[in-house]
């Protein structure tokens, strides 16, 4: 069976993060907030995002990239990594 909301999930889906970041304009986060209130699948993923967001802003000073993984990712990003801060 496909979920009642599926195209207007994906909408939601698209605009979740700036949501979160409170970036989205009035309008589109009046949208997305109407659409949270009567789809639960929605708000599962609204709220495992906003746990995630904290558990990584909690732990994030504790968590040692090995060097090969942080290049690797600082050359996926294309950003040039501070000699000074490696770890």
């Amino acid at each position: 069976m496909k979920h009642p909301h599926d195209s207007q999930c994906q909408e939601i889906l698209k605009d979740l993060n700036d949501y979160i970041d409170g970036d989205l304009d009035s309008d589109l986060c009046n949208v997305l907030e109407s659409h949270l209130e009567s789809c639960s699948d929605c708000q599962i993923v609204l709220k495992t995002l906003e746990k995630t967001i904290e558990i990584c802003q909690q732990d994030c000073e504790s968590i040692i990239l090995p060097a090969e993984m942080r290049q690797r990712l600082f050359n996926r990003l294309g950003l040039e990594e501070d000699a000074n801060q490696n770890r």
